[in-house]
């Protein structure tokens, strides 16, 4: 006897991928993270790939692996693929000591931090022209002289 199938967290037309215990802290991870959120797949790789940031190498390995999951393991266009989700999240600290004047020590702390991304297939919205909506009058006290005149 085997344990259940867990129940598939994530919808059908969405895809993931988990990288854990990077080296960098959660707060800096965040930023970067931050700059691919809700973008189409294909423009967050390009926003990934001129990034001057160390860490955007690792995240746009991630996004990458993200878009190959929903390829080939759901069978999803490619063309439609938007990063709905980038969650960061605190790992393990590495503590290590700091030697300083008169015998002390302090102590420096290394965050490691976890990454998921979630990937899901939208369709692109029709852009619908806007309608030119008459300007407010610009004296609205001034209403009878525009009808006397």
């Amino acid at each position: 006897m085997s344990k259940p199938k867990h129940p598939r967290i994530l919808g059908d037309t969405e895809a993931q991928a988990v990288t854990r215990n990077i080296r960098i802290s959660p707060r800096k991870l965040n930023l970067v993270a931050g700059l691919i959120r809700n973008k189409p797949a294909s423009q967050a790789v390009a926003t990934l790939t001129f990034s001057k940031r160390r860490i955007a190498l690792q995240v746009k390995k991630t996004l990458q692996s993200a878009i190959a999951n929903a390829e080939n393991n759901h069978q999803l266009d490619v063309d439609q693929l938007v990063v709905t989700t980038a969650e960061v999240g605190k790992s393990i600290v590495m503590r290590r000591f700091h030697a300083r004047g008169r015998g002390r020590s302090a102590r420096v702390e290394k965050f490691f931090s976890h990454l998921k991304i979630v990937v899901a297939e939208r369709t692109p919205e029709p852009v619908v022209p806007r309608t030119r909506k008459p300007a407010p009058d610009a004296n609205p006290g001034n209403a009878e002289a525009q009808k006397a005149a």
